[in-house]
């Protein structure tokens, strides 16, 4: 097998890695369930207050989503009424730390767009 042909396999198996993870952040608003949980478990109600404008099917397929991909899990506690908790997994956990460097990067991102429109608009004048 050639070099090339070795690199283009090495390519479309990460980039298909990074879209099964783009996928998982893609769902409106499950970076914020993530966020909401990393601090530790929260029963439904109180996820969906911390989220402010969210109705409680859309919360509910964010929240399937994310349990099916392991990023979190949901536990039945025995209590009357039933009571859920949702919590990070360890998987959860780890993401964290992706979507830490993600926010890094764009952070940086958005500080070097805002230089350079400075930049220019300076040079304009």
């Amino acid at each position: 097998m050639s070099d090339r042909s070795e690199h283009r396999e090495d390519y479309e198996a990460c980039t298909e890695v990074i879209g099964e993870v783009l996928k998982i952040v893609a769902v409106k608003r499950a970076v914020h369930v993530i966020g909401e949980l990393h601090d530790g478990p929260q029963r439904f109600n109180r996820l969906r207050r911390s989220l402010g404008n969210i109705s409680t099917q859309s919360l509910t397929v964010i929240l399937r989503h994310l349990e099916q991909n392991g990023i979190i899990s949901r536990q039945v506690l025995p209590t009357m009424p039933v009571t859920v908790e949702y919590s990070l997994t360890d998987q959860g956990r780890e993401f964290e730390e992706v979507l830490n460097v993600i926010h890094d990067w764009g952070a940086s991102r958005r500080m070097h767009r805002t230089l350079l429109g400075k930049a220019s608009f300076s040079a304009e004048k």
